[in-house]
This record gives structure tokens, sequence and C-alpha cells, in this order.
């Protein structure tokens, strides 16, 4: 008979035991016991108990060096550890935390165990980030107190701990557990027993995908990773934090997820087991997607996939004058990139009173640049001086790059590629802005097709650093050189992939965020829960739901419509809820209301 649980406060959770003493289980021990409690560390392992001691040794010796503890804190937080090579040293322990492999067979053999040896009142919590919280439970002569507590690696950095119940988890156990993680300083997000939880279910979709983008060979590692990073704010690419993850414990988590819910994006991407049957596990094994110095290392070695630098084959064309076609944000940030950068700049519009105020806007923008001391008022002025503001494109005539920056129509950008290659010298490059739309269609509406290619800028253009360079299978050798060097020069970095709907950044994001809304739409988890789980647990600088009504929700919709039918992949299919809103009009920040409330501008 399960034993009921006392009416007594929450948490004095006061001794813990961790068992499995890998990196996690090490980190989890030192966030326990600078909180002040007493520890417990239970690995079948003598090595990996020494190994345990000697890293929260160092690490605390780091902490006192950076001044965040003291001599004396440090000798105290050692002493609250003990470690012991057997499971009955959990036998007083308040709460023990398990985080052996990810295995059923491991797993259970730990909670029988530990089943005849603590007390009834104890509270067992598993680690796991992929396997079912709830079987877990059931094989426990105690199911009400089994839950999951999923920490982030680092733990003693990562502030998110997901507490996962399951149907059988009692509510007292789970808010001793909460109140537990908000006194180590954590941040508790409470969840359902499903695979990955929150912030792993979104995750580890998108590192899946990205994998396969890298095996099909659509884009670089280093690009992939490159454009995650510069044109997300993501902390580090998917690719190397696959490798930091490890390889075989992605392809774990995603087995079970494929598992849960059948839906493609999860069946883990052939590379990934064809890495770790390889022992290719990422830094732990010096070796994954990319290669580390040695075992265990975070310093990238050059191997025979690094790209060389300067390894243009031809020479680009030169590029002094250019025209930016368009009036909107986007159209006058670029004009402002080029300017800065001292090339003269044609901006044309449909109206010449459009034309004004996207240079005017373009002022305003160097303005603030000016107040903030990024920018003298004397380079401020001579930028703009050398934008022209016209109505017309005849002005295109002697420009050397012609960039496209109109509305995201595809009959619209046709139109104006048809005029460019009547109004355009030969040898002028031209290129469109288009973050969803098949470049080749633009260039077929041309007579020389060979000239045209894709410069995906990313908003504010003057700010962010990515340029995703799209070539079609008819663009020159010397236009794709052009438009790289004309990367370097007006501070940009490029990266190259084909041209197929999202290209690389859309096309890894977009999903992710259709991905959240179905958990909200499934009352898995609220908004507040998912943005909290993937700001804390992901490092992303917004959550999905954020990032969305920043976005536009009818933008959205349009990017994720235009994905699925590229890919035609059922999981790619826009979440219901997300077409709902956008037919309700409720599209973001842009029109006061989108996933929540925002004060009209």
């Amino acid at each position: 008979m399960a034993t009921p649980l006392r009416d007594t406060p929450a948490s004095p959770l006061k001794t813990v035991a961790v068992v499995g003493l890998g990196t996690m289980g090490t980190g989890i021990i030192e966030v326990l016991a600078r909180a002040g409690r007493e520890v417990v560390g239970i690995d079948v392992s003598e090595a990996a108990t020494a190994r345990s001691v000697a890293a929260l040794e160092t690490s605390t010796a780091r902490a006192v060096a950076r001044g965040r503890l003291t001599g004396q804190e440090r000798a105290d937080v050692l002493a609250r550890v003990r470690t012991h090579t057997d499971l009955t040293a959990a036998a007083d322990a308040d709460l023990v935390i398990e985080v052996t492999p990810e295995s059923y067979d491991i797993k259970h053999r730990v909670f029988r165990e530990l089943d005849g040896i603590v007390r009834p009142e104890t509270i067992l919590a598993t680690g796991t980030n992929a396997l079912s919280v709830t079987r877990l439970a059931a094989d426990s002569a105690r199911p009400e107190r089994v839950l999951g507590l999923h920490f982030f690696n680092p733990a003693p950095a990562m502030k998110l701990v997901e507490v996962v119940s399951s149907v059988l988890t009692s509510p007292q156990a789970v808010a001793a557990v909460t109140d537990l993680a908000v006194e180590l300083g954590k941040e508790p997000v409470a969840v359902g027993d499903r695979p990955g939880f929150v912030a792993d279910g979104l995750l580890f979709g998108y590192l899946n995908q990205a994998a396969a983008m890298y095996e099909a060979k659509y884009a670089s590692r280093e690009d992939i990773d490159a454009a995650m990073r510069l044109g997300c704010g993501l902390p580090m690419g998917p690719l190397a934090l696959l490798d930091l993850i490890g390889v075989d414990t992605a392809r774990t988590v995603l087995e079970a997820m494929y598992a849960e819910s059948r839906d493609r994006l999860h069946a883990p991407a052939p590379v990934l087991k064809q890495l770790s049957e390889a022992g290719l596990t990422g830094r732990k094994a010096g070796r994954g997607f990319y290669t580390y110095a040695s075992a265990g290392s975070d310093a990238v070695v050059r191997d025979a996939l690094t790209p060389l630098d300067g390894d243009a084959l031809v020479p680009g064309r030169t590029v002094g004058s250019v025209g930016v076609a368009g009036s909107g944000t986007m159209a006058s940030g670029i004009a402002e990139v080029f300017a800065k950068a001292g090339h003269q700049v044609v901006l044309a519009a449909r109206s010449a009173e459009k034309a004004q105020a996207a240079k005017a806007r373009i002022g305003k923008s160097l303005s603030r640049s000016v107040d903030k001391g990024r920018l003298s008022a004397e380079a401020a002025a001579q930028t703009l001086d050398r934008i022209t503001a016209t109505d017309t494109y005849d002005d295109f005539a002697d420009v050397d790059l012609a960039v496209e920056a109109v509305a995201e129509d595809l009959a619209v950008k046709q139109q104006l590629f048809g005029t460019l290659d009547k109004v355009c010298k030969p040898g002028a490059v031209l290129a469109t802005t288009t973050s969803s739309l098949p470049v080749v269609a633009c260039a077929r509406a041309t007579s020389r097709p060979e000239d045209v290619i894709g410069m995906h800028f990313f908003n504010p253009a003057p700010a962010m650093k990515l340029v995703e360079v799209v070539r079609t299978v008819l663009t020159a050798d010397d236009v794709h050189a052009t438009v790289r060097e004309v990367c370097a020069r007006i501070r940009k970095h490029p990266v190259d992939c084909g041209d197929r709907a999202g290209f690389i950044v859309n096309a890894l994001l977009f999903p992710y965020l259709n991905n959240a809304i179905k958990m909200v739409q499934e009352h898995y988890a609220s908004l507040d829960d998912i943005d909290a789980a993937m700001k804390l647990g992901g490092g992303y600088p917004m959550g999905p739901f954020e990032l969305l009504d920043v976005v536009g929700l009818d933008v959205s919709l349009a990017i994720e419509k235009v994905l699925h039918r590229e890919f035609r992949d059922p999981g790619l299919a826009p979440a219901p809820l997300l077409e709902h809103l956008v037919a309700a009009g409720c599209l973001g920040r842009k029109t006061g209301r989108g996933f929540r409330e925002h004060a009209r501008r």
C-alpha cells in the first residue's frame, strides 16, 4: 500500500543523495552543497566518485578565485559532500536525484534498489530528459513520490529546472521539490510527462533538423552554426551544441521523442547514428561534427572539412555604386549599410514621397548612432549625402549592384526584376532580399539569370551581421564571389545556401516556433512557461511567443505555409492556433494583440 504523505511544510529537504556522478550529477551536487544541503554522491565506479570530487574541488577553487566564494565558504561546501559507491548510503536522504545513463534498465534497477533502502517519506526524482517519468514511477513501490527533476547543463550556471509530474505524482511531492528548486536559486517550471518536456522538446527537434540539413550538404557546418548565432542571437550554433550535449545523447532523446510523437521531425537524422556508432560523440570524444584539440576540450581545430581562408575560385566583379529598390524598413536599412561602407547609393521607391520618407528614416537612424557615440556627426552627414532618393528605376542605369527589397510577393518581385533587366547595365549584379520565395523565379524574369542571386539581410539591417547568400542553379561563379566580397566590405558575415524555402535560418527557426504553438494548443504548457524555458534552458534571447509577436503572426504563417508546401512534411503544417489568430486579426505587436496583449504604439 502506498505510504500517505504527511501534512508537513513542503521543504525541509535537508539531505539529498545524487546517484550518478557524471558531469550533470557533479554539477547538481555543487548546486545543493552551495545552498547549504548535506549531499551524498553515489556512483558504482570509484573512478567516477574520484573525478567528481576533483571536479568539485576545481570548480569551487575557481569560484574563490573569481570572488564568488570565500575560502571558508569553499571549505564548508566541500565538507557537506560525501561520496560512496553503494546505494545504501542514500538511506537517510530526504530526496534522491537519479542522473544515471538514459536507459530504462539502469534507472529501473536504481529505483527498485532505492525502494528497499530509503525511508517511506523520501522523494525519488529522476533527472531524465528523454524517458517516461510515468513508466519509471509505475515500477516503483512509491509511485506517488516519484517525479522528474530536470536540471540543465552546466547545472551551477543554468537557472531552469523542469519539475515533471506523472499522473501518479503527489502534489505535496511536487510542492516540496519546487520549493527546493527556488531555494537553490533556480526557476522551476512545472510540466507534464512527455519526452523532452518543454525545453528539450523544442530544442532537439531544431537540432535534428540542423543535423539533417548538414547531412544533405545543403550548407556547411560553419555556415549553419554562424547563421543561427548571427541570425537568431543564439549563444551556440546547433551543430556545436550537439557536440557539447553529446551526439549519442541527442540521438537517445530524439528516439524517445519519436517513439512518443511519431513526428518525422523527431526521427533522428541518420548522421547522428553514424557518428554515435563510430564513437564520434562530440566534445567528450574529441570529435563529432567538429574536431577538438583533445577529448573534453572545447577548442575546435582544423580538419579536412574546415573551409580555407580566401578560397574563392574566381574574382568578383567591381562594385562601386549600389541601387536599392524599396521604401520600407529593410530597404532603408540596407541603403544605410551600403552608404556607411562608402558606396554611392540610389534609393528608388514608387513615389518621390516614399523615397524621401525612406531617406528621412535613414537620417533618423544615423542621428541615433551619433547620439549613442557610435558615429561622428560628420560621418553621419557624409553617409546621408551618399544616398540619392528617386522615384524612377531608370536611375539604376549605372549601378554595379541592384538590391531588391520590395514586398514579399512573387509577382511584384518578378515585375521589378523585369524592369531591372531593362534598365541596369550589362554585368550589373541583381540581388533579391527575399526570405521565403524562390530566387530562381526572380532570375527567370530576366534575360540574364546568371547575374541574379539572393542576399537575405536580417532586420534591422544596420545591426544584424548575417547575410544569407543564395545561389540558384543558374548563378554565375563570379556573381557569387562578388556578393561575398561585398559582404566583407560592408562588414557582414555571409553564409552560403541553396535556393530552397527558408534558406538556413527560417528553415530551422519556424518549425521550432510552430512546435511551440502546438504545445500551447495541446495545453501542455503555458506561454510564460515555454518562453521562460527557452530563455533559461536554451539561452535564447527571446522566448518563442515573444518572438512570434515581434515577427508578426501573419508573416510567420506565410513562412510556415511556404515551408510546408516545399518539403511536404506533415510536421511542418502550420498549427491551427496560428491560423485562427491570424484570421482573427491578432497579428502581434503591430496590431496590439497576438499571443499576448500589447500596448499600441
